[in-house]
């Protein structure tokens, strides 16, 4: 009789590529969007060297939240998912990273809530309160925004891809992404910036209609270019997850 077989170890709940590729996916979404959440409330501004006419007033530079940083990789994100595992695989996604970032806006408020240590060390709750405390308007703003851009991204990309078939991914990619960044912008620039502050953040200066659309129009400029140069990344995101490992393009 032959001797028995050596005990190996195996997963009895093993991943598969398919499926650990979703959760790798699914975790830089929800780290993108949590990260735009927090940062999003510092404004920057970068000088074009022209001027540019816009809705609400010409401008001579680019003005916006640094939460767009980080948002278009969701968009990326969110077209791969919607490519390859199909819409109601891109609705899942956009539904857990919206649950998670209200999470973290539960944990947000309880630190904000949590009594103070009097300590030289200890950041001043001046300090803390300033940034997590406006986060809380950027918080609702942006998870807004993201639910309204995302589904709209999901919607567009899913009636041009069974328009033009497995052909044409650029544009159902960037047509998406350009066209749901563009509500995106108006939606998370308004709430956070004007109304938000109107209603919530008490001592903040709400910006101006006219601001609100420069803000909204110069920003989304910048996500249409960096959706245009990401178009590249959507291609060689194809690429791999076609040729390595061996899926499909879902059915929409």
């Amino acid at each position: 009789m032959s001797e028995p077989a050596a005990n190996v170890f195996t997963e009895p709940h093993a991943l598969s590529p398919a499926q650990k590729l979703f959760m790798w996916l699914s975790g830089v979404s929800i780290a993108s969007l949590l990260i735009g959440d927090v940062i999003g409330i510092k404004l920057f501004r970068i000088p074009l060297g022209f001027t540019l006419p816009l809705p609400g007033g010409s401008t001579d530079s680019i003005v916006h939240t640094c939460g767009m940083l980080t948002f278009p990789i969701t968009f990326l994100i969110t077209d791969l998912v919607n490519e390859f595992y199909g819409k109601r695989a891109a609705r899942r996604l956009a539904i857990i990273s919206f649950s998670m970032s209200l999470f973290a806006f539960v944990f947000i408020n309880i630190g904000l809530a949590m009594p103070f240590l009097d300590a030289d060390f200890n950041i001043s709750p001046a300090a803390f309160n300033m940034v997590f405390g406006s986060a809380k308007v950027m918080f609702v703003a942006s998870l807004t925004a993201y639910l309204i851009g995302n589904f709209c991204d999901i919607a567009v990309f899913g009636a041009f891809k069974r328009l033009t078939g497995d052909r044409f991914i650029w544009l159902r990619a960037t047509g998406s992404t350009v066209i749901s960044q563009m509500l995106d912008s108006l939606v998370v620039t308004y709430l956070a910036f004007s109304l938000g502050r109107r209603l919530f953040a008490d001592g903040a200066v709400p910006m101006g209609t006219s601001e609100v659309f420069k803000t909204a129009a110069t920003g989304y400029l910048l996500k249409f270019v960096i959706a245009i140069a990401m178009t590249p990344v959507i291609y060689l995101g194809h690429r791999i997850i076609k040729r390595w490992l061996g899926m499909t393009p879902a059915a929409q």
